[in-house]
C-alpha cells in the first residue's frame, strides 16, 4: 500500500503517465532489437547488440528521470548533472552486458542471467540518480524496500529476458516486453517508496517546479527519438530482409530469364491443382511445350538472340492465359502449362491459343522467323493420377507431335504413347548395358563356296537385358544411334572384336561393321588406329563394313574417312549390296575389299528367276573390279549349290553355321582362324 500511496499523493500523475509511455515504447523496443540480435552473429550481432543497450539504456534512464521529476518531496530539489549523466552511462553499460550474456548459447540459463544482470543495471542506475538528485531535506530510507526493488528488478527482468530468448509460448515476445516494463517500474517505484523527506524550512531554493515539467516533456521527447531511430533501425533492416526474402524467393520460383514460373512453381502448382481438381471433381490439363527450331536460332545468329526469343515467347505466353491457367518455363527451350477446367472445350481454347501465339513470327533486330512448336497434352485423372505421370505422358505425347510433321498438337493416348515409354526405358538401360556387361558377341561361321573351308566368322552384338532377356539388334540399334550410346557401344565392339581376334593362333581376318553415326564422329581412323595397337592386331586381319545408306549420307566426309582408315591397312567392305541407293557409283567412287551380297537375294534364289539373275550380275560386277563376293543368307544346301555354279566366293548362314559364344567356337578349334563381324545394323 505504502508504493501505491506514494504514486498517488507524492507525485504528478502527468508525468507519472508520461514515464510509463516512455517505459512501454523503450521496453517494446529494446526486446525487438534484442531479437534482431539473437538472429545474427558476429559483428552483425554486436552491432544490434549495441543499438539495443542504446535503446534500453536511454529509455530506462528516461523513464526515471521524469518519474524523478514526478516526485513531489515538499521540498526544494536540484540536480547534480555528473552524476546524472553517469546514471545514464550506467544503464546503457549494465545493459549492454546483460543482453550479452543473455546471447550467449553456450550456457543452459545464460537468459536468466543475463537478464539478472540487465535487473541489476537498472538498480545501480536508479540509486545512481539517486544520490544525483539533491532534496532541501532530512532524507530517510526503509531498508525492507530497497531489498525489495531489487529483487524486483532482478526476479522480472530475469523472467523478461528468458521469454523474450526462449520464446516458449505463442506470446512470449510481448510477454517479455510486459515483464521488462514491470521490473523497470516496479524498481522504481518501491525505491521511491523506500525514502522519506522531511523538508527543512530555512531552505527556499531550489529548481523552478515549471521548469522541472519542462524537463520532463523535453527528457521524454529526447527518449523516444532515441527509441525511434531504434525502432527504424529494426524497419529498415526488417524492409531489407523483406525485399532479400522476396528477391531470393523470386529467384527461387521463376526463371531468371524470362520471369516465367520455374519448374519448382510449376511442381508446387501442379499438385495443387490436382488435389483441387481430386476435390472438387474437375479435370486439370497438363501440356508440355517444346519449341521446332530454336537450335536454328541460337546457330544462325547466336545465344543473344536465341534468348531475346525466348523472352518473346514469353510475354506472350504470360498475355494469353487467363484464370484457372498457369504457365512456366521448365528449362531450355521448354515451356509447360496447366489448365483446370470441366468442359473439354476450355482446354481446346488455351490448345488453340498457344498454338496461334508459337507460330506467329518473331522480330530479332533484322531479322524474322518463325520457331513452330510440338504441343503434348495429358489429363488428370484420365491420363494419369500424379504429377510424375501427368507429366511424363504429356511429355509423350509431345514426342509424337515433333515426329508427325502434319500435327503440331497431340493428346496423350495410351496404345500409342506406351510404346514410346518403353523404348525411352530401354534407351535409358542401353546407356548402361556395357557397365553392367550385358553385352555379348556371337559368331557365325564364314566359309569358301569353292573348298568348303573355313574362312572366319561374323560376329554379331547380343543384348541380355536383365528384365526382358535377349533383346534383338534390330530392336536396340536403332535406340542406340538416336541417343548416342551407338558410340560407346561401337568402341567396346572394335576393342573387343580385336582383342579377341588378337589372341588366335592364325592371322585371319576380323570384320566390324560401322554404324553412319560411328562414321561421322572425327576421330574414327584416330580410334581404329588406337585400338589396332592397344590390342597389337595387325591392321590387314581387320575389315570394316559399311552399308551404302551409310556413304549416302555424307558421300564426301565419308569416303574421306574411309581413306584415312585405309591408308592404315585395314580394309574396307561394302555391305548389304543390292539395297542402296546406287551402288554402281558407290563402287567407282571407292576401291572396295570386298561386297557383302544381302541376304534377300538368296532367301528368293531357288524360286525368282530374277533373284538368280541379280546375284549372277553382281558375282559378274565383282570378278570385273576384282573384288571378292561374300553371299549372306545361304540357309539351304540348294542355294549353297547355286553359289557354287554361279562362283561365289564366300558365304554364311544357319546352313554352314548357327551362332554360337567365343567359348564354344573356341571349343571347336575353328575360332582361332576366324573372321569376326559386328553387324551393328541389322544383325
Amino acid at each position: 500500500m505504502r508504493v501505491i500511496s506514494c504514486i498517488v499523493t507524492e507525485h504528478n500523475l502527468w508525468l507519472v503517465l508520461l514515464a510509463a509511455l516512455m517505459c512501454v515504447t523503450g521496453c517494446w523496443v529494446t526486446i525487438g532489437l534484442l531479437d534482431r540480435a539473437r538472429k545474427t552473429v558476429g559483428m552483425q550481432m554486436r552491432g544490434w547488440l549495441f543499438l539495443t543497450a542504446v535503446a534500453a539504456g536511454s529509455s530506462i534512464w528516461c523513464t526515471h528521470f521524469i518519474a524523478m521529476l514526478a516526485y513531489q518531496p515538499g521540498a526544494p530539489i536540484t540536480f547534480d548533472p555528473a552524476l546524472t549523466m553517469i546514471s545514464l552511462v550506467i544503464a546503457m553499460v549494465g545493459t549492454g552486458a546483460g543482453f550479452g550474456l543473455a546471447l550467449d548459447k553456450s550456457r543452459g540459463l545464460a537468459p536468466e542471467w543475463g537478464g539478472c544482470l540487465v535487473g541489476l543495471a537498472i538498480c545501480a542506475m536508479h540509486y545512481t540518480g539517486m544520490i544525483a538528485y539533491h532534496v532541501a531535506g532530512i532524507v530517510e530510507w526503509d531498508a525492507r524496500y530497497v531489498v525489495a526493488s531489487l529483487l524486483i528488478a532482478m526476479a522480472f527482468s530475469a523472467v523478461a529476458i528468458g521469454q523474450a530468448q526462449r520464446r516458449p509460448y505463442r506470446w512470449s515476445h510481448y510477454l517479455g516486453i510486459g515483464l521488462l516494463v514491470l521490473a523497470i517500474v516496479g524498481l522504481h517505484f518501491t525505491a521511491m517508496a523506500a525514502v522519506a523527506v522531511t523538508p527543512l524550512s530555512f531552505i527556499t531554493t531550489g529548481t523552478n517546479p515549471d521548469i522541472l515539467e519542462a524537463m520532463a516533456v523535453a527528457v521524454a521527447v529526447v527518449g523516444l527519438i532515441v527509441a525511434a531511430t531504434g525502432f527504424a533501425s529494426y524497419l529498415i533492416d526488417e524492409r531489407g530482409r523483406l525485399e532479400s526474402f522476396e528477391r531470393l524467393q523470386h529467384l527461387a520460383l521463376n526463371d531468371a530469364l524470362t520471369g516465367l514460373a520455374n519448374r519448382v512453381s510449376f511442381n508446387d502448382r501442379l499438385d495443387h491443382e490436382i488435389e483441387r481438381a481430386r476435390e472438387g471433381g474437375a479435370m486439370t490439363a497438363v501440356i508440355v511445350i517444346d519449341l521446332d527450331r530454336f537450335k536454328e536460332i541460337n546457330d544462325l545468329r547466336g545465344h543473344a538472340a536465341g534468348d531475346q526469343a525466348l523472352k518473346i515467347i514469353a510475354r506472350r505466353l504470360a498475355k494469353l492465359t487467363g484464370d484457372g491457367e498457369f504457365v512456366a518455363r521448365l528449362g531450355g527451350d521448354e515451356f509447360a502449362a496447366i489448365k483446370q477446367f470441366k468442359d473439354q472445350n476450355e482446354l481446346l481454347g488455351l490448345v488453340s491459343r498457344l498454338e496461334k501465339s508459337l507460330f506467329e513470327p518473331l522480330l530479332l533486330d533484322d531479322f524474322e522467323t518463325v520457331t513452330g512448336a510440338s504441343i503434348g497434352v495429358a489429363v488428370y485423372p484420365r491420363d494419369g493420377a500424379d504429377r510424375e505421370r501427368l507429366v511424363s505422358n504429356a511429355d509423350l505425347a509431345m514426342y509424337r507431335a515433333k515426329n508427325d510433321v502434319a500435327r503440331a498438337v497431340c493428346f496423350y493416348e495410351s496404345a500409342m504413347d506406351e510404346t514410346a515409354r518403353a523404348r525411352r526405358a530401354l534407351a535409358t538401360d542401353l546407356r548402361q548395358a556395357i557397365e553392367r556387361g550385358e553385352l555379348t558377341l556371337h559368331y557365325q561361321v564364314q566359309t569358301s563356296v569353292s573348298t568348303g573351308a573355313t574362312c572366319g566368322y561374323e560376329a554379331l552384338l547380343r543384348w541380355t537385358h536383365p528384365v526382358h532377356g535377349m533383346i534383338p539388334p534390330a530392336e536396340f540399334i536403332p535406340i542406340a544411334e538416336e541417343n548416342g550410346s551407338i558410340l560407346a557401344i561401337g568402341e567396346w565392339v572394335l576393342r573387343t572384336a580385336c582383342r579377341q581376334a588378337a589372341s588366335w593362333d592364325k592371322g585371319h581376318k576380323i570384320a566390324v561393321n560401322l554404324s553412319p553415326v560411328q562414321l561421322a564422329h572425327a576421330d574414327l581412323a584416330k580410334l581404329v588406329h588406337q585400338i589396332l595397337v592397344e590390342t597389337g592386331l595387325s591392321p590387314r586381319r581387320l575389315e570394316l563394313e559399311l552399308t551404302e545408306s551409310t556413304i549416302v549420307a555424307d558421300k564426301v566426309r565419308t569416303l574421306h574417312v574411309l581413306r584415312q582408315i585405309k591408308a592404315l591397312g585395314v580394309t574396307i567392305a561394302i555391305d548389304d549390296f543390292g539395297t542402296g541407293y546406287s551402288s554402281l557409283d558407290t563402287l567407282r567412287s571407292f576401291p572396295f575389299d570386298k561386297i557383302k551380297l544381302d541376304r534377300s537375294f538368296m532367301a528368293d534364289v531357288e524360286r525368282s528367276p530374277q533373284a538368280k539373275a541379280i546375284i549372277r550380275a553382281v558375282l559378274t560386277l565383282g570378278r570385273s573390279l576384282d573384288i571378292p563376293v561374300l553371299a549372306e543368307g545361304v540357309e539351304t544346301h540348294v542355294q549353297l549349290t547355286i553359289l557354287q555354279v554361279e562362283g561365289c566366293n564366300e558365304a554364311q548362314g544357319y546352313f554352314l553355321g548357327r551362332l554360337k559364344p567365343i567359348d564354344q567356337i573356341l571349343l571347336t578349334g575353328a575360332a582361332a582362324h576366324s573372321l569376326a563381324e559386328i553387324d551393328l545394323s541389322a544383325a
